[in-house]
C-alpha cells in the first residue's frame, strides 16, 4: 500500500520516465531470450536451460502487460501532451500497437495447448512479424533518441541561433550606422546565412546512417523469412528435397495416392530444429531395426525395408512452439504393423525409438503405437523425405506434437519400463497430444 502511494506522489513526468525505462529493459530481455530461443542450431546445446528460457520469456512478457496496465490510466494525459508533436505521437501508436500485438499473439503462445493449431500458426506468425519489426525499430528509436545525439543537436542549434543584439548602452554610445551601411550589413549577414544553411544536421545525417545501417543489416535475413513465411505452397519443402544430402539408392517409388498427393500438397513451412548436426546416410550404410521383447527381431537393408508393405495418408504435423504444417501426405508403414510382424511379447509395455543421429530417442506407450495413424514414413508428397525432414526414414505421430515423431529414424525397441525421451528428461511433457493439456 506505501509503495502504491508512493507510486502516486511521484510526479506524471517521474512515473512516465520510469515507465519507459522499464520497458527498455524488458524489450531488451525479451529481444535477447526471444532470439536464443528461436536458433534452431543450439537447442540440444541449451538441453534443460532452455526451458527455464522459454520461462523466463514468458514472465519478461507478463511484466510488459503489467506494465501497460501501469500506464493506461496516463496515457490520456501523456496524449494531450504531446498533442503538437505529430512524431511523437505517431511513434506512441506505433509502440503501443506493437506491445499490444505481442502481448496478446504471445498469451496466445503461451496458453497453445488450449487453442487450435491455426490459430497457433496466426499468432506465431503475427509475433515473429512484429519482432522483426519492432526491434530494429526499438534499435533506432534508441539510438536517435540517445543522450550523445541530443547533446550534437543542441550543439548545432546553438551554433545557428543569431548572435546576441547589442545592449541599450552601446547602442547609445555607438553612433548610428547610415541607412546604406545597415542595408549593406543585411544583406551580407543574409548571404552569410544561407551559407551556414545545411540540407541535414550532423545529427539528422546520424539517424539517417543508423536506419540505413539497420536495413542493411536486417532486410535480406528479413525478406528471407518473409518469403518463407507468407509461403504456403511449400517452396522450402522442395528446396530440401533438391538439395539433401542423402544418397539412398533405389530412391522408394510411391503409390499412386502418394505420387498422385491426395492431400494436395503441404501447406505450410516446416521450421528446422536439431540437437546434433543434421546427419547425412547411404544406402550402403544405412540400416533399421527393431528388437528387444519382440519374438522376431530383424534387421533390414534400405533395399529390404522398401520391399515391405506401405500405405498413405493425409495428416496435419504439429509442433510444440507453435507453428503448424497442414495437409501432409505420407507414405510409409504403419508402426503397428511393424509391431505385429516382430510379434511384440507379453512383457513389452513401451516402444522406445532410436534417431540415427545417436543422441535422440523417444518413446510412446503401447497402445498410444498401435495407433492407425502412426507411421514409419519415408516418402512426403509423393518425395523422398530430405535430411532436412528427418529422411530417408521419420517417425510420424500426427496427434501428438512433433518431438515425438522422431527424425533419422533406424532403431525400434521394445521395453517394459517407461523410458523418457530426450526433450522429457529437458522438461517436456511425456504425453504430447495436440491441443491436451497435461497439468
Amino acid at each position: 500500500m506505501e509503495s502504491k502511494r508512493g507510486w502516486l506522489k511521484q510526479s506524471f513526468g517521474k512515473r512516465l520516465n520510469a515507465i519507459h525505462s522499464w520497458n527498455a529493459w524488458i524489450l531488451v530481455l525479451l529481444t535477447v531470450t526471444g532470439i536464443v530461443l528461436s536458433i534452431g542450431a543450439i537447442r540440444g546445446d541449451l538441453g534443460a536451460f532452455r526451458v527455464t528460457l522459454k520461462q523466463l520469456h514468458i514472465y519478461l512478457g507478463v511484466a510488459s502487460v503489467l506494465l501497460m496496465i501501469l500506464y493506461a490510466p496516463m496515457i490520456r494525459k501523456h496524449w494531450r501532451q504531446i498533442r503538437a508533436r505529430r512524431n511523437q505521437r505517431a511513434n506512441l501508436v506505433f509502440v503501443l500497437a506493437l506491445l499490444i500485438g505481442w502481448a496478446v499473439s504471445g498469451v496466445i503462445l503461451w496458453q497453445f495447448r488450449h487453442m487450435p493449431p491455426a490459430l497457433n500458426n496466426a499468432a506465431l506468425l503475427v509475433h515473429d512479424l512484429l519482432t522483426w519489426v519492432g526491434v530494429p525499430y526499438a534499435v533506432y528509436h534508441a539510438i536517435s533518441r540517445s543522450r550523445w545525439l541530443k547533446h550534437q543537436q543542441r550543439l548545432e542549434q546553438a551554433a545557428a541561433r543569431p548572435p546576441a543584439a547589442a545592449s541599450v548602452a552601446a547602442a547609445d554610445i555607438a553612433p548610428a550606422a547610415s541607412e546604406d551601411a545597415a542595408a549593406g550589413r543585411t544583406a551580407a549577414q543574409a548571404v552569410i546565412a544561407t551559407l551556414k544553411e545545411s540540407p541535414i544536421t550532423r545529427a539528422s545525417f546520424l539517424r539517417l546512417v543508423a536506419g540505413v545501417v539497420l536495413v542493411i543489416a536486417v532486410g535480406p535475413a528479413f525478406y528471407r523469412w518473409i518469403k518463407g513465411a507468407f509461403d504456403t505452397g511449400g517452396s522450402s519443402t522442395a528446396e530440401y528435397v533438391a538439395s539433401d544430402g542423402n544418397r539412398m539408392l533405389p530412391p522408394p517409388e510411391p503409390l499412386p495416392d502418394s505420387a498422385a498427393v491426395v492431400g494436395g500438397g503441404a501447406k505450410g513451412n516446416f521450421r528446422i530444429y536439431t540437437v546434433t548436426e543434421i546427419p547425412t546416410f547411404s544406402s550402403d550404410t544405412w540400416k533399421f531395426a527393431i528388437s528387444g521383447l519382440v519374438d522376431k527381431p530383424n534387421a533390414w537393408s534400405w533395399e529390404q525395408f522398401l520391399q515391405m508393405k506401405r500405405t498413405v495418408q493425409v495428416s496435419d504435423f504439429h509442433c510444440v512452439t507453435g507453428w503448424s504444417v497442414y495437409q501432409c501426405t505420407w507414405e510409409g508403414i504403419p508402426l503397428k504393423q511393424l509391431l505385429a510382424a516382430a510379434g511384440v511379447q507379453a512383457s513389452a509395455k513401451y516402444v522406445k525409438f532410436y534417431s540415427g543421429d545417436k543422441v535422440y530417442t523417444d518413446a510412446l506407450s503401447l497402445s498410444q503405437a498401435n495407433g492407425d495413424d502412426i507411421m514409419v514414413a519415408v516418402l512426403m508428397d509423393g518425395k523422398p523425405i530430405p535430411q532436412q525432414l528427418g529422411g530417408p526414414v521419420r517417425l510420424i505421430v500426427p496427434q501428438m506434437y512433433a518431438y515425438k515423431s522422431v527424425k533419422w529414424l533406424q532403431g525400434i525397441e521394445l521395453i517394459e519400463k517407461e523410458h523418457m525421451g530426450y526433450w522429457e528428461v529437458r522438461g517436456y511433457d511425456n504425453d504430447a497430444w495436440v491441443g491436451k493439456s497435461n497439468a
